[in-house]
């Protein structure tokens, strides 16, 4: 039988797919941070829910988002800001990490506000390239 929420995500993962082939360096970028804000707020969801396995899931799903911002930083041409990101990026998953074994959603604010802030500062250098 189909399912509404099937063909709901059929479409939201082809919108999407559309938005990303289109999509300049900083777009993608702010489109993971949406995404990962997003499976944030899934996450703490499941844990008030208490539906860990979910839980787990959406914190692995977050997890591979910061790998895939962490794995795009250009360590060379970089400098000092990709060194940055890369150690915000891990700081938060690993926080992320603590977050899931402990249960314990209190945590979720502190990662919530580095990943805005971070968020700003990539919109703000789309709104100004150089």
């Amino acid at each position: 039988m189909f399912e509404p929420q099937e063909g709901y995500d059929a479409y939201q993962f082809a919108a999407t797919q559309a938005k990303a082939a289109s999509a300049d360096p900083h777009q993608l970028v702010l489109m993971l941070m949406d995404g990962l804000l997003d499976e944030i707020a899934r996450a703490e969801g499941h844990i008030l829910a208490r539906q860990y396995e979910r839980k787990g899931q959406s914190i692995n799903k977050c997890l591979q988002i910061l790998g895939g911002l962490d794995s795009a930083l250009d360590m060379d041409k970089g400098g000092e800001l990709a060194s940055n990101l890369h150690r915000l990026y891990d700081y938060c998953g690993q926080r992320l990490f603590e977050i899931s074994v402990g249960n314990d959603v209190a945590g979720f604010a502190e990662v919530r506000r580095i990943l805005l802030e971070l968020k700003e500062g990539w919109e703000a250098m789309a709104r100004h390239p150089r």
